[in-house]
């Protein structure tokens, strides 16, 4: 289990620190939470200090009685769960794909289709080549641009939530050569070209907001202002985008001789007869059943308050009610009467940030508590900076945590397989948070690694 601490230093920056590898013997709940007790324990800390906790999906960590979240909340009911948003929207996509039969299939095509491609060095020989053929024939017909940084060739990759298990070999005595053949007959279909398209244009829209959210100075309210922005780019596309995505797939089956469906036709989906009872117009199907597809409203209030500290257009999200109904949120930090002294000074924060032009400059909270402590108003309006820290710290982003186990592919090789968890531990600790080592000087390195244990010479 890789453990990462996000917290606010006295600059006013948010930090998040790889902590540590904690090896559990069972991923149970209660086992979860005696590994992380112990690992905060070591370094004086305890779940008690803890104001936001963010996991991934899985049922032992979100499950709203035995999951590890629910047990932290049982020992801190201010640890609040916010789960990752760029993990959530990932989430979605794929439950878009599971509603739908035909983007399923589509996607598992392409599941088997990037194995066979990308499981042999003479298929993928084969297929630079032909993608080479077609780059030179679109420069020279004007098709395709040039320049630095276009064209570039891109490894295949492989979906998260998939496994590959088909092979195809270039050759009639080949007993898998008719799943190849099957492969071939799908992605000559409209259905699938439709899909190929529709799926283009989602993921294109999804995948800068999914990006942005992996940073790890990521901020509550200016994740919430991003996905706003992409639903709303979603509901323009659902709106508008219709004609110009079913004009885009008919030149694209035109172009490579691909039979186009009729709209006025009764749709018969794979493996069925034509039914009288569920007759629809293929229209209706692509237009309707596929095209129209939105997400689910997901705020809490806990977001809904936070967003009142958005800095746009001069607070102009500013609500005093919803700030003060957040502040109710930490009674540990706000106690009643503290709460009388925060609306004063949350009034004067608000007259003071109008006034100064400092502060026009800050865009994000997280630029707004630097500015606080480097113009000292921290120390003036405490209250307000505590608020804000409190909304800095919650984990909108777990990519640290992914990019930990990332990295543990590269330490632990398979020439090193062998290599301990604490071993393994220090060796990612050095690696990931190898800006902090830079700075230490390699002979406070060599005399602590001296004192540790005698030598046969001084190093």
């Amino acid at each position: 289990m890789g453990v990462v601490i996000r917290y606010v230093n006295g600059s006013g920056c948010v930090i998040e620190k790889f902590i540590s590898l904690v090896h559990v013997h069972n991923t149970s709940a209660a086992s979860l939470k005696k590994g992380i007790e112990s690992l905060l324990s070591t370094y004086g800390l305890s779940i008690s200090s803890l104001r936001g906790q963010g996991y991934d999906e899985a049922s032992n960590m979100r499950d709203e009685f035995n999951g590890l979240k629910s047990l932290i909340l049982k020992d801190n009911s201010s640890a609040y769960y916010i789960h990752y948003f760029a993990h959530q929207l990932q989430l979605t996509l794929v439950a878009v794909a599971k509603m739908h039969s035909s983007i399923g299939s589509f996607f598992n095509t392409i599941t088997c289709l990037v194995n066979v491609l990308g499981g042999s060095c003479k298929r993928r020989d084969m297929l630079r080549e032909k993608q080479l053929e077609k780059v030179f024939e679109g420069i020279a017909k004007g098709e395709i641009k040039i320049g630095q940084g276009l064209n570039q060739e891109m490894a295949l990759k492989r979906s998260g939530d998939t496994r590959w298990s088909s092979h195809y070999e270039n050759g009639s005595d080949d007993p898998q050569r008719a799943e190849a053949i099957d492969l071939l007959d799908i992605m000559n279909r409209f259905e699938f070209i439709f899909v190929l398209h529709l799926m283009k244009k989602i993921l294109g829209i999804t995948h800068e907001l999914s990006q942005v959210l992996q940073r790890r100075d990521q901020d509550i309210v200016n994740a919430m202002n991003l996905i706003k922005v992409s639903k709303c780019r979603l509901q323009v596309m659902r709106a508008n985008g219709w004609e110009a995505l079913l004009l885009e797939v008919l030149e694209f089956c035109g172009k490579y001789d691909i039979a186009i469906l009729d709209m006025e036709d009764v749709y018969v989906a794979r493996g069925r007869s034509r039914r009288r009872s569920e007759e629809m117009t293929n229209l209706h199907q692509y237009c309707v059943e596929l095209f129209y597809s939105q997400f689910d409203e997901v705020n809490t209030n806990l977001l809904l308050c936070m967003g009142c500290l958005d800095l746009k257009d001069s607070f102009f999200a500013f609500d005093m009610s919803k700030l003060i109904q957040l502040a109710k949120f930490y009674p540990c930090e706000f106690s009643p009467v503290t709460l009388i002294e925060l609306e004063s000074q949350l009034e004067n924060f608000v007259f003071d940030m109008h006034i100064d032009k400092k502060f026009s400059e800050a865009s994000r909270i997280g630029g707004l508590a630097e500015k606080m402590v480097a113009t000292k108003k921290h120390i003036i309006f405490p209250l307000v900076y505590l608020l804000i820290k409190l909304s800095l710290i919650l984990p909108v982003a777990i990519a640290t945590v992914e990019r930990a186990f990332s990295a543990m592919n590269i330490i632990k090789s398979l020439l090193r397989n062998r290599m301990g968890d604490e071993l393994l531990n220090d060796c990612l600790v050095t690696y990931i948070e190898r800006d902090v080592f830079a700075n230490i000087d390699n002979k406070v390195i060599m005399n602590r690694f001296q004192s540790m244990k005698n030598t046969r010479e001084l190093l």
